[in-house]
Formats: structure tokens, sequence, C-alpha cells
């Protein structure tokens, strides 16, 4: 494959020695901040010293009064609050957040993710079912819902309120929810666009304790679920992100979640985690079962409190991961032989009817690497 690079433009050597002496750092490293923007102490400070202090006040998302709001109401009123999610990790990393504080503040809550090849991604009808057969009176939807204009008028029509907390890009026309908390929707004053699901959730924490729930110490106990959602997600590295990723990480390498702690003694971790080590290493394992059986045993994990509950979760993991690893290796030799490599073909569909749902588009990432062209495994 022909690789194009391009370069970007690098200052005079007055300005990176003027900077270098400034910031007591090398002339490469100097180059490097300034190419990325970082052309003065105050924020060479904030790139190298991420804290929770640089975050924004999470009320200027829009809704968010209206959602915190509408929380406090459904505790005080002890109403049933429904928590779903999305079956990849930044959903279950969201729901498990929420969860838990939910369950913190007293609320009578429970826990939902739709299963991959019964119901599909996003809210579903089937998931809507269940919170009207439960009789909860508050539906929240978390890393899923911006588009689910269906299943949220049933769910309102049945009296049940949608709060919708999702970072997808959103279509013309919004669901008729309670509220929503998406930057990237209209009208939005949030200034950083690029958060994760559970960093949407996160930012709901944060009003939450604003308003009372939990103290801004007990914010922080969260922040490693976060971490590992947005390497796992692959959202940019940058402004918020990188504040809550760096700010994570140093809580999973201080101490983290139960759940999380058994997961990275059962893979024999040593040494600080880096987020290489969250995104080839955690990141699977918590994927597999929502791509092989149900999102739920990770959940499961992610929310244990006693330490041999988390290492049999753990376990159950690998073993769902090594079972995904062999199915990927062996759809990706079939989806290899049905197709010849030639210079005329410009991308590659590749139709198998028994291929597993949960591994093709990972298959289908191989295929890209291996040939270099656009490839749809159906």
């Amino acid at each position: 494959m022909h690789k194009q690079w391009a370069y970007k433009a690098i200052p005079s050597a007055a300005a990176i020695s003027n900077l270098s002496r400034m910031l007591s750092t090398s002339l490469p490293t100097t180059t490097l901040l300034w190419q990325r923007g970082i052309r003065d102490f105050d924020s060479a400070k904030a790139f190298f010293n991420p804290t929770m202090e640089m975050l924004h006040d999470p009320f200027l998302m829009r809704g968010m009064s209206r959602a915190v709001n509408r929380i406090m109401q459904a505790l005080e009123a002890k109403e049933k609050i429904f928590v779903y999610g999305d079956y990849d990790v930044d959903g279950i990393t969201a729901v498990a957040l929420l969860y838990q504080v939910l369950k913190r503040a007293g609320a009578e809550a429970t826990y939902y993710f739709p299963d991959r090849y019964q119901e599909g991604y996003g809210i579903s009808i089937k998931g809507v079912d269940s919170a009207i057969q439960a009789e909860v009176g508050l539906f929240i939807a978390l890393d899923c819902g911006i588009n689910a204009i269906r299943p949220i008028a049933k769910a309102q029509a049945a009296g049940v309120d949608v709060l919708v907390c999702d970072h997808h890009q959103p279509k013309a026309e919004l669901p008729n929810a309670y509220a929503i908390l998406n930057p990237k929707q209209a009208h939005c004053p949030y200034p950083f666009k690029e958060l994760s699901g559970c960093g949407i959730g996160f930012k709901l924490v944060q009003a939450l304790s604003a308003a009372g729930l939990l103290s801004p110490e007990e914010v922080a106990t969260y922040t490693d679920l976060v971490a590992v959602s947005i390497a796992a997600d692959i959202v940019p590295m940058v402004g918020e992100n990188r504040v809550l990723a760096a700010c994570g990480l140093q809580r999973l390498n201080t101490r983290t979640s139960c759940g999380l702690a058994a997961l990275i003694r059962s893979l024999g971790l040593l040494g600080p985690l880096s987020v290489a080590d969250v995104v080839f290493k955690l990141a699977p394992r918590l994927n597999a079962p929502g791509r092989l059986s149900h999102a739920i045993k990770a959940a499961q994990l992610l929310l244990a409190t006693d330490e041999e509950v988390a290492e049999a979760q753990a376990l159950i993991l690998e073993a769902e991961n090594t079972l995904r690893r062999n199915l990927d290796q062996e759809v990706l030799q079939e989806a290899l032989e049905l197709v010849a490599d030639t210079k005329e073909q410009v991308s590659q569909v590749i139709f198998k009817r028994d291929s597993h749902k949960g591994i093709v588009g990972i298959v289908a990432a191989r295929c890209v690497e291996h040939y270099y062209k656009p490839t749809i495994i159906l």
C-alpha cells in the first residue's frame, strides 16, 4: 500500500528555542508540543498535569438541569429506575457507573442490556416492554437512544419518562424524550463534543453531585470506568477525554474497583497500566460477552463487590474472549479463502450465512488490514 505522509508545519528555530527554555523541555519535545497547539507555559502545565478541576461545568450541557431534576424527583418519590445500556464496553461501563450511584442513593434501580441477536443495537421495543411491565417511572438510556424515536415514543406514551445520555451523531429528528444529554445535538453549548457514552454518564453524575447526591470525592471513584470507556471506544484523546483518561488511569493503577482489579490480576498485568493495556487487554474481555452471549456477564464483573465473585466473573470473561479469538481466526480464514486479491477490485463484499454476527465487524477490519480495501461482511 502506498502511503502519503502529511507533515505538520515546523515553526522557526527561534520560536522553538524560546519555548524550550520556558518549559525546560528538549527541542524535539518542544517541537511536538508546538505542533499540537501548546505554545505557552499555562497550556503546557495543563497538558502535563491534567486534573479534575479542568473539567467543564456539567450544567453547560443542554438538558442537564432537567435530567438532574427528574432523577432527584424519582429518588424522592421512590420510583423504579430502569438503566439501559449498549452492549459494548462504553455502554457497559456507563451502566455500571450510573447504576452504582443510584443504588448508593437508595434508588430501586435495575439495569438492562439488549441481546445483540434478538434485539440488535440501541433501545429495543423488547427493552421498553420490560420497563413498562416492571412499572418503572424513569428509563435512562446510556450510550444509545439518540435516534430511537419509536421505542422512546412508546415508553413516553406508557407514562415512562426517558432520559437519553448518548454521544452518537443525532439525525435531524430527535426522539421525544423527557431530556436528552448529547453535546452533538443542535443548540447545545457544551464546549467539548467528543465525550464517550460513559463520559456523558459521568457528566450526569457530576451534576448530581452538584445537586448534593454525592460528594466530589465519590465522583472521582468512578473515573477508572470512564478511562476504560474512552480507551475502548477510541474517542479522541484530547480535551476532557484526556483529563478523564489520565485521572482514570491513575485510579486504575492505585485503587480501582473490585471487578476491574480482579480482571487485571487474571491477566497477570504488572506495573502501571497504559491506555494500550486497556485497549488490547481489558477491553476485548469486557466486550466478548456482548459479542458472543450477553453483556450482563461483563456488567456483573464491574459491579462485583466480593473478590471471589469478581475472580469467577473474570474467568468467565477470559473463556469468552478465548472463544471469540478462535472464531475470529476461523471466520477470517474462511473470508480470505472466499476472495481473490486482484488489482481490479476496489472493494470486497463477502457473504457467509452462518458467520457469527458478533465478530463479523472484527473480521472485516482484519480483511482491510490484509488487502487494504474497504470490506463488507454479510
